[in-house]
């Protein structure tokens, strides 16, 4: 059932103008066309892929068989519901739409001629804007976002934005893209291809290999009990090798960096804490102060987010405060906390016993947006600890998971709760004085054969701090 009437909401910082609609019937099918519908849908079901097919593009050649001159002003961070038929013979047509903003005009194919987010054709030379279009098909809502070149994308940030106040896509149990049990993997592609397309928090776990060795640094990178990969180990060196290779390339960015010690070994975590002091947070590239940073202090490093507890020495640096951003006291399965260290609010809740609570854990996902996006954050570096405890990061997992149900791995429940949230992002047009961020959006499986949807939606949601002037 697709909704009658053509809604769109503008997430941009700046007013646009719906000034015509053309629609297409759409392409009679047949012949080889029809095949490779047959053959992508056996696909799918062999590969567990759930998105739909892509729409085909609107040619050139193309006579549209209705146009309507229309002028319908969407304000900035508002939604506006027009008396726009959805289709007019078929829900299979497709139609362009021409938006005006600043006096150029733009257009986008809707739905989407791709099975991902499109960006919208400038009409004129030498555009003043970049606009994204995410059609939700069954809503007949269209979402437009700014822009953002995803591999530079806090570029267009001010550097006395607190790193807190951004809306970021992470990704849970980052590295876990190789061949691997279902349960297990977690992500469609790799830590260097997550990071070209705009992630910018990574979920680690490892397991220090030789613990009682101070000489020795190397960390296995592990999911829960298991190894990330069936074919031998992986370690967090060659992860941070191109973790650092991608700042140099992208000195604009960071990326924050949440470890956690888990795996089958003896070590403890304060064998882990010792290990990364000694090995690897050195020369300045890493942010290992314990509170939260600007984005101008954190560009080009890594951001220790961590989640195991600290020997000694560690607990004195700093004047006594510690050392990294403190997430060790963290609630387990929890749909809303806060860690004790008062840096972190978070929702956690992963146990999917039945396919059905998948209901349950959107929305989870979707009351931590709304509680993130509900803070109006300052701008300026904060003082101290103590200071940044009044705007903490909102982390929110997207992951779910129940190793003894298949419909309930990863990449099943991701399946689910992913477009969900897109649709939640696109469509959520609570307006209030906050500042509309996500918080720390911690996601399974995107990527898949290219869709960025998410992602860039949420990076698309930064643009009401570029709006704000104090």
């Amino acid at each position: 059932m697709v909704a009658e009437h053509l809604s769109i909401r503008n997430n941009t910082s700046t007013s646009i103008v719906l000034k015509r609609i053309e629609r297409f019937r759409a392409p009679e099918k047949g012949g080889f066309s029809a095949f490779s519908t047959v053959a992508r849908n056996f696909t799918q079901v062999l590969t567990n892929q759930t998105r739909n097919d892509a729409v085909s593009c609107i040619e050139q050649d193309s006579h549209h068989f209705e146009e309507k001159n229309v002028d319908i002003r969407i304000e900035p961070f508002t939604t506006k519901k027009t008396d726009l038929r959805s289709f007019i013979e078929s829900d299979k047509e497709r139609t362009r739409l021409i938006f005006e903003a600043e006096g150029q005009k733009y257009q986008i194919q809707v739905p989407v001629p791709t099975a991902e987010s499109a960006s919208m054709k400038a009409l004129s030379d030498k555009p003043k804007h970049r606009f994204t279009g995410i059609y939700i098909t069954p809503e007949s809502f269209l979402a437009i976002f700014s822009s953002s070149n995803l591999n530079a994308w806090m570029r267009e940030l001010r550097d006395d934005t607190l790193l807190s106040a951004l809306s970021i896509p992470g990704t849970h149990n980052s590295p876990t893209c190789h061949i691997a049990p279902p349960s297990v993997r977690c992500q469609a592609v790799s830590p260097k291809e997550q990071l070209e397309n705009g992630v910018r928090f990574f979920d680690i776990r490892v397991q220090p290999q030789y613990p009682e060795d101070p000489a020795r640094d190397e960390l296995v990178l592990v999911h829960s009990a298991f190894p990330i990969s069936l074919t031998g180990n992986k370690y967090f060196r060659d992860l941070l090798r191109e973790i650092e290779g991608f700042l140099d390339r992208n000195p604009s960015e960071t990326l924050i960096v949440s470890l956690k010690r888990e795996g089958t070994g003896n070590a403890t975590d304060e064998q882990l804490a010792r290990i990364l002091h000694d090995h690897y947070a050195k020369g300045g590239r890493w942010w290992v102060r314990p509170k939260i940073p600007t984005l101008g202090e954190a560009r080009g490093k890594v951001v220790l987010m961590r989640r195991f507890n600290l020997n000694q020495k560690l607990k004195g640096e700093h004047g006594g405060t510690g050392w990294g951003i403190d997430a060790a006291a963290w609630e387990d399965n929890t749909p809303h906390a806060k860690c004790a260290s008062g840096l972190l609010c978070i929702q956690d809740f992963y146990e999917v016993l039945e396919s059905m609570n998948i209901e349950k854990k959107i929305k989870y996902v979707c009351e931590q947006i709304d509680r993130a996006g509900c803070c109006r954050y300052p701008f300026g570096v904060q003082p101290d600890l103590r200071a940044t405890k009044a705007f903490p990061f909102y982390v929110n997992f997207l992951s779910a998971s129940n190793f003894w149900k298949t419909d309930t791995w990863p990449e099943k429940v991701a399946a689910k709760v992913n477009p969900a949230i897109v649709d939640y992002i696109c469509r959520r047009g609570k307006e209030h004085d906050g500042d509309c961020s996500t918080g720390i959006l911690v996601t399974d499986w995107v990527g898949l054969d290219g869709d960025w949807d998410l992602v860039r939606s949420i990076v698309g949601m930064n643009a009401k701090l570029r709006l704000r002037k104090e």
